[in-house]
């Protein structure tokens, strides 16, 4: 790294943090997990380290996500792991201090966005602007945001699910619910807590969300074998789960966000629709790669969607695009200190 400060975008998530770095592209891509010791409140490991201790940490120390649904949840620490993944980025031994760039969830508040900017600064940057995530995830997907048409994105993270209409560089329609990739696995959790009676973690939720889950039912059918503990014995057991299985199972998560959808296609103006119609609705986010999800968006709303390329990085990499082009996106940045 040269000791020019550079710039750095951030994608700070609920469930990852990315960080990109113009010309170099996605430098980091670890879990937003903050590991934190009780008896001196001291930070002892942040990103994929922390993780590791999830569920398997003695009882002092306790390993917490600061984010919680896309917003800052806990101040101090988000601001410790920004610090670590600024450095982390730029080395030690850099002179000059970054301009950072990050992304904030569509409805946040303006108390929120001020902490997350103050956080940045904190953490060691020399100008930290904040974009709305809707807005880079257009930018990250290659959509021409400031065309006078409507374009409809609906990202969906591990805490929201935004959705929004953008059309000349601004945001038409927006909502942001708090139901996305985690709510999904707690669901899948939860299911299989009530019908095998068999308690999974966060983890292995995950894993079958990602290996056999799908947003509609299948005609061939992927199963797997999952461990677990059972609740009644207390030991060790597996049980095999089909698809369509998980289909059921995170029916109301699905709802939900289908809901979302369609109540930003309620707000939308009428020229901008017709838009909408014909060029479809764009998904990204680590969530959106669920099986079959845009599928299932086009049977309940009648608009054809698609996954964006690379849609868990839309959102780091349209940090990256914007801070290289500060002057053509200044519209939609928020606000620099």
């Amino acid at each position: 790294m040269s000791i020019f400060g550079g710039k750095l975008g951030i994608d700070l998530g609920t469930a990852n943090t990315l960080v990109y770095m113009p010309g170099r592209g996605i430098i980091l891509n670890e879990p937003s997990v903050v590991a934190v010791s009780e008896r001196d409140n001291k930070i002892l490991a942040v990103g994929a380290e922390a993780k590791e201790m999830i569920g398997r940490t003695p009882d002092d120390i306790i390993a917490y996500r600061p984010m919680r649904d896309g917003v800052i949840a806990d101040y101090r620490v988000t601001e410790a792991m920004l610090r670590y993944f600024i450095s982390k980025a730029i080395g030690k031994w850099t002179l000059f201090k970054p301009e950072v760039m990050v992304s904030v969830p569509a409805g946040v508040t303006s108390t929120e966005r001020r902490a997350v900017i103050e956080a940045a600064l904190r953490a060691g940057a020399k100008n930290a602007y904040v974009v709305k995530e809707p807005i880079l995830a257009a930018i990250g997907a290659g959509i021409p945001i400031y065309e006078a048409r409507g374009h409809m994105i609906v990202d969906i993270g591990g805490g929201t699910t935004d959705v929004a209409v953008i059309s000349l560089g601004g945001i038409v329609a927006s909502t942001s619910v708090k139901c996305a990739g985690n709510r999904v696995d707690a669901a899948i959790a939860d299911y299989i807590k009530k019908t095998f009676n068999l308690a999974i973690g966060d983890k292995t939720a995950e894993d079958i969300k990602t290996q056999i889950g799908s947003a509609v039912p299948l005609e061939q059918e992927l199963s797997m074998t999952i461990k677990g503990r059972d609740f009644i014995a207390g030991l060790p057991r597996s049980v095999s789960i089909s698809s369509n299985e998980i289909v059921r199972a995170i029916d109301r998560e699905l709802r939900e966000m289908i809901k979302a959808i369609k109540d930003v296609l309620q707000e939308t103006p009428p020229e901008l629709s017709a838009d909408i119609i014909d060029r479809g609705i764009i998904m990204t986010g680590g969530s959106s790669q669920l099986r079959n999800l845009p599928e299932l968006v086009y049977r309940r709303t009648g608009v054809k969607a698609m996954l964006a390329d690379d849609a868990l990085y839309c959102v780091a990499k349209g940090t990256g695009v914007a801070l290289e082009h500060l002057d053509t996106y200044k519209k939609s940045i928020i606000t620099k200190r």
